[in-house]
C-alpha cells in the first residue's frame, strides 16, 4: 500500500488545529488527511481531491481482509459525520471543486506530487517498466477513447513532438535516438505494450547506459506520465488559485518528486514572495532522512516546500 512521505515534515508546515478546514489536493490512499483528520477534530473538516475514482472505490468498498480496512474504517466514519469530502476530480478545477462543495475558511492545502505505489503495482496501466502492461498512464479509472494514453503518444505522435517531451518533460539526454526508434518501430508494428517500449529504449541508449543506478527507461516513462496527464501545466494554473482560496495565515505545502516540478513551485513561491502575497517557511526544500528512505525508498526523491498567505 502506498506510504504517505514526510508526514511528520507535513503536519509541522501545516500546523493542523481543532476546527481548522484543509484541502488535500492529491488525497490518494488518505495518508496525510487521516493525520490531518485527527488534529483538527471535533469539527474541523478535509476536502480531499482525488483523480481515480478507483481509488476511491477502494477506499469505500474495501474488502475485509484488506490492509486498508483500518483506515477505511476511520474515514467511514469521519464521512458520515461530514468531516471529510470527497471529489473525484482535478485539482486544476480547485476553485470550481470548492465552490461546488461551499467548503470555505481554508486554512492549508497540500499537494503531493508523487505517484502512489499502487498506481504502479496493482492499477495495471503500465506506469512502470518493471510489469509488462498496456500503455495507458492516465491516472483516470475507466479510460474512455478520448482520454490521451501513452500509446497514443508512442504512435501517432510526431518525432519531433517525441523528442521535446523525452527532452523537456524526461531530461533525457538520447531523446533524439529513443524518438528515432520509437519511430521506426511503429511502422513495422504498433508499440503496445510497456515491454515493448522498454525493449526499442534499450536498444536505442548507449549499453554503459543500461547498467547505471537509475532503469534507462525511467525518464522515458516519466515524460510519457507527465503528457498523457498534463502534469505541469495542471501545477501551474493550480497555484495561483491554491494562493486565492487560503485564508490569510493559511498555509500552503507541495511535495514534488522531480526537478520539473519543483522549480515550477520554488519560482511560484519566490515570485509571490516578492509582491507580498505569502511568506516562505522553506529556505531549502525538506527532504526525507535516512530511516524514512530506508522504510520508503521511493521517497528518497521527495522535496516538501511550505509557504503562509500574508
Amino acid at each position: 500500500m502506498h506510504q504517505p512521505v514526510l508526514v511528520k515534515e507535513v503536519l509541522e508546515c501545516l500546523k493542523p488545529q481543532p476546527g481548522e478546514n484543509f484541502v488535500d489536493c492529491t488525497f490518494g490512499f488518505g495518508g496525510h488527511s487521516l493525520e490531518i483528520l485527527k488534529r483538527n477534530k471535533p469539527d474541523g473538516k478535509v476536502l480531499g481531491i482525488e483523480r481515480d475514482k478507483k481509488i476511491l472505490d477502494l477506499i469505500k468498498d474495501c474488502p475485509k481482509n484488506d490492509v486498508l480496512v483500518p483506515r477505511t474504517s476511520f474515514f467511514r466514519t469521519v464521512l458520515g459525520n461530514k468531516r471529510l469530502i470527497f471529489a473525484n476530480n482535478n485539482f486544476k478545477n480547485l476553485k470550481q471543486i470548492v465552490k461546488k462543495y461551499e467548503f470555505n475558511r481554508i486554512n492549508g492545502i497540500l499537494f503531493d506530487l508523487g505517484v502512489s505505489s499502487w498506481h504502479f503495482e496493482q492499477s495495471g496501466r503500465g506506469f512502470t517498466f518493471q510489469i509488462d502492461e498496456p500503455l495507458v498512464m492516465n491516472y483516470k479509472s475507466g479510460i474512455k477513447n478520448q482520454e490521451l494514453t501513452a500509446q497514443e503518444i508512442v504512435n501517432q505522435w510526431p518525432e519531433q513532438e517525441l523528442i521535446r517531451i523525452f527532452r523537456e518533460y524526461g531530461e533525457e539526454r538520447h531523446s533524439r535516438r529513443i524518438a528515432q526508434l520509437i519511430c521506426q518501430s511503429r511502422r513495422i508494428k504498433p508499440i503496445k505494450t510497456t515491454k515493448q517500449l522498454v525493449e526499442i529504449i534499450k536498444k536505442a541508449v548507449p549499453k554503459k547506459y543500461q547498467y547505471r543506478r537509475i532503469h534507462f527507461a525511467t525518464r522515458v516513462f516519466q515524460a510519457l506520465r507527465i503528457a498523457v496527464n498534463n502534469e505541469l501545466d495542471n501545477l501551474e494554473s493550480v497555484l495561483p488559485q491554491a494562493l486565492e482560496i487560503l485564508e490569510k495565515n493559511g498555509r500552503l505545502v507541495i511535495i514534488s518528486f522531480h526537478s520539473l516540478e519543483d522549480r515550477l513551485v520554488k519560482n511560484f513561491f519566490r515570485d509571490s514572495a516578492k509582491k507580498g502575497l505569502l511568506e516562505i517557511l522553506t529556505k531549502k526544500p525538506i527532504t526525507p532522512n535516512q530511516e524514512e528512505i530506508r522504510s520508503n525508498p521511493r521517497s528518497r526523491s521527495a522535496k516538501l516546500r511550505a509557504a503562509v498567505k500574508i
